[in-house]
């Protein structure tokens, strides 16, 4: 049986609803973003750290990570970036590693990854890849509606995120979210997750 699904693709291919069709079935999610948001809000673990490598001027009112502004800065500045993920990657990974332990052995674990492409250790930890997957267009004009962002920014993240032929590259299977109702998006994670739960791992 497939135990452990690695989830990805790029922002607004609707990702984050085909994780909570995937719960619905049964699995138990593992989300790396909402483990990074949760080490950088205040009191995180991640906050220390964050500050001395970069000072008060990324850290909000409240004592948590201004994230509008650090996303500015990695955005304009490598090293900066580099800097921000030696200290959150190892923290999502101890807390991931944890979770999944916590989940037991007889779970079905989605892995929430929202670079699992890019980061190139994930084929090796999970059995299966599948990637959520939208054309650039539609991904614009979601994230736009759900977040007010302006289009520069969404496409700043995008490019910042694997293109979308590595990560169909590198799937196991790919749901294309462009004009799916919710109930044809979750008759697809229905169909696969009947495939992948009977099947043995490779």
């Amino acid at each position: 049986m497939v135990r452990r699904i690695g989830l990805t693709g790029g922002i607004g291919s609707g990702k984050s609803t085909v994780a909570t069709l995937l719960v619905a079935q049964g699995a138990v999610l593992v989300d790396t973003d909402a483990i990074a948001r949760a080490i950088a809000q205040p009191g995180g673990i991640a906050m220390p750290a964050i500050e001395a490598a970069f000072g008060r001027s990324v850290i909000a009112p409240d004592g948590g990570l201004d994230r509008a502004g650090m996303r500015q800065l990695v955005f304009a500045d490598a090293s900066a970036k580099a800097r921000l993920e030696s200290i959150l990657h190892p923290l999502i990974g101890t807390e991931t590693q944890r979770l999944a332990l916590a989940a037991g052995n007889d779970a079905i674990i989605v892995f929430d990854v929202p670079l699992l492409v890019e980061s190139g250790r994930w084929r090796t930890i999970v059995d299966r890849v599948l990637v959520v997957d939208a054309t650039e267009e539609m991904q614009l004009k979601r994230v736009v509606a759900r977040s007010k962002w302006t289009p520069e920014a969404v496409r700043a993240v995008i490019a910042q995120q694997a293109p979308r032929k590595a990560r169909r590259a590198a799937a196991d299977a790919v749901i294309f979210n462009e004009s799916l109702t919710l109930a044809e998006l979750e008759t697809a994670v229905q169909g696969l997750w009947k495939q992948w739960s009977a099947a043995t791992t490779r």
